[in-house]
């Protein structure tokens, strides 16, 4: 079949792998003129690690993650009041488990496709009329073109969603926190392989060492409303507003924003929809079901979500309606449950009171530390398994 997925980053590049595998026609669409950078750091574990050792990804997530010693949670004066081991997470996971920048994440998915994939970068679609065999698909450059499907693999704030499904704003819930992340270099003090957070009421930092002198920042805080996605300047003032009485390194730390090779900003957002599918379209990752930062594991679920969907139109061959019911059964108990728990971990981000801030920056990064108490807590997360299929013909 002739395949058009829209958004060549984890979801996208995941399922063109898979597609490609099974012999499909790909195109791979990206509305960047390139792929994205930065972003934030990532905890990679569960279902979506098996997917990628079944890409045989692993030995270069290993290379390129950071094996984190400690998280440390620090008072304003910069004395640590807690400190958390990661290595019991990676312990729970049975050493299945990496820390790693998204975006170099989403590079070594794309990389995987070996220049196999016919893919356009600096272009969207704008219209899509589906007809009984086929989908007609403008764009915004290049000229109009008949695909047997199209998924949209383009993030929270989908384009393909939006002209096949409707409005965002039918399936958005805004969960009341905004996320930000950029990097600078030379940046001190500098802690390596240390994860160093602040927190006060309203909001939470937490800055990490990468390599060659760079220094990531990622700020989570209490915000309702639109925030600037494309304006970086406005985002930048934003940050300052927001952030404006923050103690600690904050005031340094936002000076640092005209020097920022990348920057991310963004609501902390789910989208519930009853159907990701409609016709011969389909969405997958943070376009069909983004369960929020807060959630966790949204990379790791993109890459599931992807391998179900080629998994199941592999098993089925002509017959993508059935393909699509069966993708969507298996995954969305699983995806419905991520979702709900998200909803209370916002004060983890940005604690809402004195008492939030005492009891999950203090005592419950303490009882991390103990090792039964943390395999209880962790449990639930690092055993969630989605049930991958068997890739046909293995």
């Amino acid at each position: 079949m002739r395949v058009l997925i829209v958004g060549a980053g984890i979801a996208g590049s995941t399922l063109a792998y898979w597609l490609q595998r099974a012999g499909h026609e790909l195109t791979l669409l990206e509305r960047s003129h390139d792929l994205r950078r930065g972003g934030y750091l990532i905890d990679f574990w569960g279902t979506g690690f098996d997917v990628a050792e079944r890409m045989g990804l692993v030995p270069r997530l290993r290379r390129e993650g950071y094996d984190l010693t400690e998280v440390r949670d620090v008072a304003s004066d910069g004395h640590s009041v807690a400190s958390l081991d990661p290595q019991r997470i990676a312990a729970g996971a049975s050493g299945r488990y990496v820390s790693i920048l998204r975006s170099d994440l989403a590079a070594a998915i794309y990389d995987s496709l070996d220049g196999g994939v016919e893919t356009i970068f600096g272009d969207t679609v704008t219209r899509l009329m589906e007809g009984e065999r086929s989908v007609s698909v403008e764009f915004d450059h290049a000229a109009p073109r008949e695909f047997d499907l199209v998924v949209g693999a383009d993030g929270l704030h989908s384009q393909v969603r939006k002209l096949a499904f409707g409005a965002e704003s039918n399936f958005e819930r805004d969960l009341g926190i905004a996320v930000a992340a950029f990097d600078v270099t030379g940046y001190r003090p500098r802690d390596e392989l240390v994860a160093v957070m602040h927190a006060e009421v309203g909001f939470q930092a937490i800055r990490v060492a990468l390599r060659d002198d760079i220094t990531m920042f990622m700020l989570t805080f209490r915000h309702h409303g639109p925030v600037p996605v494309d304006d970086v300047s406005a985002q930048q003032e934003l940050l300052r507003t927001s952030l404006a009485d923050a103690g600690w390194e904050i005031p340094e730390i936002l000076r640092q924003l005209p020097r920022a090779r990348t920057l991310y900003l963004d609501r902390a957002s789910q989208i519930r929809m009853p159907t990701w599918t409609s016709g011969r379209v389909a969405l997958i990752g943070d376009a069909a079901a983004s369960p929020s930062l807060l959630a966790g594991q949204g990379s790791a679920l993109a890459m599931v979500e992807a391998y179900v969907l080629a998994a199941e139109l592999a098993a089925t061959p002509g017959d993508h309606r059935r393909a699509f019911d069966a993708y969507e059964r298996r995954l969305t108990p699983m995806i419905a449950s991520k979702q709900d728990a998200a909803h209370g971990l916002g004060i983890v981000f940005a604690p809402a009171n004195r008492r939030d801030l005492l009891l999950l920056r203090s005592v419950g990064m303490k009882l991390m530390n103990i090792r039964p108490l943390a395999g209880l807590m962790l449990g639930r997360s690092l055993r969630d398994q989605a049930g991958l299929p068997t890739w046909p013909g293995r």
